[in-house]
């Protein structure tokens, strides 16, 4: 059953103001110098921020009808959450380690799926402003420089009006390629030295958290790619938001989708790419 547009935008709305409020908390954890930092299971870091994030994401996302799966609820069997047509899937901190490293390349993600598919998504990088947000029946936005103003808004309509909708028309000479800050790996690299022998005069990117899904669905960098484990919550809001800009987040053979609420939440390497490639 498709979601008509009426409710699409008011879920829209729902998980934009939950990101921009959770961010706000990520932010005031990330001006304390002393905050504290552990290790979870998988030695993977943990701050406060996460824990402020999912509490107050858990608590607006609680008024809709559809169930949450994030780290937090990764445990819950996949019987059960193989029975949801709809469902939310969060990382309130997308990027602890830029987060304890302090370059601000952290994002705050929230995508709802549906069948397996990203159908609508958040992404808000709160020490930036950067805020993108998309859903299938409206396409992708990006809002730069959000002002205290529309951190408040009212209406979707305000921010659709302040952002841009995505791709940007970017004109460059050269290829872009982005990559992760603190995952590169030998098979990440031939990828790139391969671009660079083809076409010559790429630039290289790096950047942190789901940010890069983003520059290439809103043109500013042509190719993702991602051959290194993640875990779903990690890709799912900037692929709705890849995919609403009209740029597919396939395995690494280029033409089948990432999927969603697999058995295994682990994602297979992945890459994005633009018409350029």
């Amino acid at each position: 059953m498709n979601m008509d547009n009426q409710k699409m935008k008011t879920l829209l709305t729902t998980a934009v103001q939950a990101a921009l409020d959770a961010g706000r908390a990520v932010n005031e954890v990330y001006q304390n110098k002393d905050f504290e930092v552990e290790t979870k299971q998988d030695e993977t870091p943990l701050t406060l921020a996460d824990r402020k994030s999912h509490q107050i994401i858990a608590e607006y996302l609680e008024q809709t009808e559809y169930p949450v799966l994030s780290e937090e609820g990764k445990d819950i069997p996949y019987a059960q959450r193989s029975q949801w047509e709809y469902f939310w899937l969060v990382d309130p901190l997308d990027g602890t380690k830029e987060f304890i490293k302090k370059n601000g390349e952290f994002t705050v993600n929230i995508a709802l799926i549906h069948k397996g598919t990203p159908v609508m998504g958040v992404v808000f990088a709160p020490y930036v402003r950067e805020l993108y947000f998309a859903a299938s029946q409206f396409g992708a936005y990006k809002v730069d420089k959000l002002d205290e103003g529309l951190m408040d808004f009212d209406d979707l309509n305000e921010l659709m009006k302040a952002g841009q909708m995505l791709p940007l028309a970017v004109e460059r000479e050269s290829l872009v390629v982005v990559a992760s800050r603190s995952h590169m790996n030998d098979e990440t690299q031939q990828y790139i030295d391969g671009l660079m022998e083809k076409y010559g005069d790429a630039e290289f990117v790096s950047k942190g958290s789901s940010l890069k899904i983003c520059m290439v669905a809103e043109g500013s960098a042509d190719v993702y790619p991602r051959f290194a484990p993640t875990m779903e919550w990690d890709t799912a809001a900037g692929h709705a938001v890849a995919l609403a800009a009209g740029y597919p987040v396939t395995t690494r053979d280029g033409r089948t989708p990432l999927e969603y609420n697999k058995q295994e939440l682990t994602n297979p390497y992945f890459i994005v790419k633009s018409d350029k490639l």
